[in-house]
């Protein structure tokens, strides 16, 4: 054979081969773009860019004034792209317990917890890449981590909730978590209006994962959330808080809880509950998570309660709707009466009344009377009506709809001592809800704390919404309630609140003492007690109404006329100048 025959062959068979390679090639790489492009594509990306969430400004909150309440200040956050920190590590020959020494003191994290965060896995058991390693950090923070150059540490910007008057309003504003969420209050309610959305910043790296110079990141400005203006007055909060602290300082009580009204419009001016909390640090003083949802619970909504003789208001209110009493119809008290056979007792034998008088002298005896011949039909009808045994749907969470009993098993007896408060529980502001439709002429009005939502364009305020959720129903007639008014006015003047009187005003209002109930167990707490006084003013036109609840006071003076009503007092005298209401003429 010829080596010019040999060479020819050889060459067939290379080029044969080569071909047969670049078809090979082709169709595999045919293949793989067709079928995992996409995939491919998203992997090399993940590679190359990294993703960074830029919090947005979470909306203010502000009084009724524009006072601020809760604020969003500017902030850090760190996080850690592990592949890159391990590369620097190796790179330096350094240990990744050296690098947590130097980094655990300056962020104020334990050294076990930053290095479990650093060795995060996914669900499969795989390194995480991205991790978080705090949030919230201020700026000096940031420039002492800065200043150890770890290749791997990121920082960027992040926001931090803060509340300028500590404890003020805690239990209204709420307070949020670590991502910025409302988890109580208002922060709650209004989560989705104030917070915001999230941008994002994307930066391209190269092979080594650092930032590739001359070209801008790419960045998605997050939008900042809505402010929220509520209907608190800063001036009666501040009212509230103080005489609630006092109050409760002076009987020794559990608790003590003030709410403050517009019987108007529906509007909380201003709502307290002592003890409190300070949202800036909100676990502080908290044993465990049961004691921090306990310390964070708005008991004004929350918790409910036997009324007691408030409630003779409501069993007065459907007496008037439904002609019950008959003008000048006298009643008789001699201390006890019997219902079913069971003995049921009033504080004192009041002797001959009018229907004035047992409202004057909050009797018993006299308002079982008034509830048999309201019937329990229309007895039930209106105490639903009231809203009872239903929430409220105030706009703040947590709120309790009491209890009212199954019509269909209530007996003589039940009926009988829920005529004058027994047996029934409420919550504070669901009570004040209904003393409201006595207070403005017969309207029942939803509770709400938040007056209007807006954000800022150049400097001028854009309204977004205003609150119009209120839930309106007509519940009494108007000559009835201001009929009911005058009735209340007479407890303050001659009756159980007569410590209320302020001279040159007229104030009409009502006690109520009643055993605690063990809500666990049923039946009442021995020597335990809770305390109201709900009361309006002026009464021919009231502009405000208010209830003050004590918890447990000392049970050698638990009577709302020692308790509650001295602290009543000391709110209408500062009210009626807050307020600008001028006595009466």
């Amino acid at each position: 054979m010829k080596k010019s025959t040999v060479k020819v062959g050889r060459l067939i068979f290379i080029v044969v081969s080569l071909t047969v390679v670049f078809v090979f090639l082709l169709g595999r790489l045919t293949y793989l773009m067709a079928l995992h492009g996409s995939d491919y594509k998203k992997l090399a990306l993940s590679r190359q860019q990294k993703t960074i969430e830029l919090a947005p400004k979470r909306g203010d909150v502000v009084d009724r004034n524009g006072a601020p309440l809760a604020l969003s200040a500017s902030a850090y956050r760190i996080d850690a792209d592990l592949s890159v920190l391990d590369t620097y590590l190796h790179d330096k020959k350094l240990s990744q317990a050296a690098v947590v020494s130097e980094l655990s003191p300056l962020l104020g994290i334990d050294q076990v917890q930053l290095t479990k965060t650093l060795n995060s896995v996914d669900s499969k058991g795989n390194p995480l890449e991205f991790v978080s390693i705090k949030r919230k950090v201020e700026k000096d923070t940031v420039d002492a981590v800065n200043a150890l150059k770890l290749k791997g540490i990121i920082v960027s910007s992040d926001t931090k909730r803060i509340y300028p008057n500590g404890s003020f309003l805690a239990h209204v504003l709420g307070t949020t978590n670590i991502d910025g969420n409302g988890v109580s209050g208002v922060e709650l309610s209004y989560n989705s209006d104030l917070q915001g959305k999230n941008g994002i910043k994307y930066v391209e790296t190269d092979a080594h994962n650092s930032a590739l110079p001359y070209i801008d990141s790419t960045v998605v400005q997050p939008i900042d959330g809505k402010n929220i203006e509520l209907t608190i007055d800063e001036r009666i909060q501040e009212l509230a808080e103080r005489v609630a602290k006092e109050t409760l300082e002076e009987n020794s009580a559990k608790s003590v809880s003030i709410t403050i009204m517009d019987p108007k419009t529906g509007e909380i001016l201003a709502l307290a509950n002592y003890p409190g909390y300070d949202p800036n640090n909100p676990t502080q003083g908290a044993s465990d998570s049961n004691a921090m949802q306990e310390m964070w619970k708005n008991s004004a909504i929350s918790n409910i309660f036997e009324p007691g003789s408030i409630f003779k208001v409501i069993t007065a209110g459907a007496a008037l709707t439904y002609n019950a009493v008959p003008d000048g119809e006298i009643f008789q008290c001699n201390g006890s009466t019997k219902v079913a056979n069971i003995t049921l007792r009033c504080d004192a034998p009041h002797g001959t009344q009018t229907f004035a008088d047992i409202i004057k002298n909050s009797c018993n005896v006299g308002f079982i009377k008034v509830g048999s011949q309201i019937g329990k039909e229309n007895f039930y009808d209106f105490v639903k009506q009231m809203n009872f045994g239903q929430k409220s749907g105030v706009d703040l969470p947590g709120e309790s709809a009491g209890i009212v009993g199954d019509i269909k098993k209530i007996g003589p007896v039940e009926f009988a001592t829920n005529s004058y408060g027994q047996g029934v529980a409420v919550n504070q502001v669901q009570y004040l809800a209904a003393f409201n439709a006595v207070a403005n002429g017969g309207t029942w009005i939803r509770p709400h704390a938040m007056k209007q939502i807006y954000h800022m364009e150049d400097d001028k305020k854009v309204l977004d919404r205003e609150y119009s959720d209120y839930g309106k129903k007509t519940v009494m007639d108007s000559d009835k309630a201001a009929e009911l008014r005058t009735y209340l006015e007479k407890v303050v003047d001659e009756g159980t609140s007569v410590e209320t009187k302020i001279d040159g005003y007229r104030i009409a209002g009502k006690t109520g003492t009643a055993n605690k109930v063990n809500l666990t167990n049923g039946g009442y707490e021995k020597g335990k007690y809770v305390s109201s006084f709900a009361g309006m003013a002026p009464t021919d036109d009231p502009k405000v109404t208010l209830i003050v609840t004590v918890e447990e006071p000392n049970p050698e003076k638990y009577f709302a006329a020692e308790t509650a009503v001295p602290a009543a007092k000391k709110l209408f005298m500062e009210l009626f100048s807050i307020m600008n209401i001028p006595p009466s003429k």
